[in-house]
């Protein structure tokens, strides 16, 4: 094998890895979210447990993470919560950099 081929195998590697990652983070971003979520519309124990696995599973709707954020916003809506979909993506941004960090540190 050439250095070459080394390098490029290894970039590979760091793709995989950075991927896994990112896919992990925001899956635990959506977590939270929907734990947050389910705080501010009341939920509590296994109720805010299965809302946030409802969150997270929005996620596989559509591409992106704006799936997230509308059932946020809607479910809010819908319950008379005052948070807006711009507060909820902004809320999004602070819990995405938390994940990233519990993922980092394996938590």
């Amino acid at each position: 094998m050439t250095t070459f081929d080394k390098r490029e195998e290894g970039f590979e590697k760091k793709f995989a890895l950075d991927s896994e990652q990112k896919f992990k983070a925001e899956a635990r971003r959506n977590k939270l979210l929907g734990l947050w979520a389910a705080e501010k519309l009341g939920l509590t124990g296994d109720a805010a447990t299965d809302y946030s696995k409802e969150v997270v599973a929005a996620d596989f709707e559509e591409a992106g993470d704006t799936d997230v954020q509308n059932k946020v916003a809607k479910d809010f809506a819908a319950k008379g919560v005052a948070i807006s979909a711009a507060e909820v993506r902004v809320k999004m941004d602070e819990l995405m950099a938390a994940a990233v960090a519990q993922v980092k540190a394996g938590t």
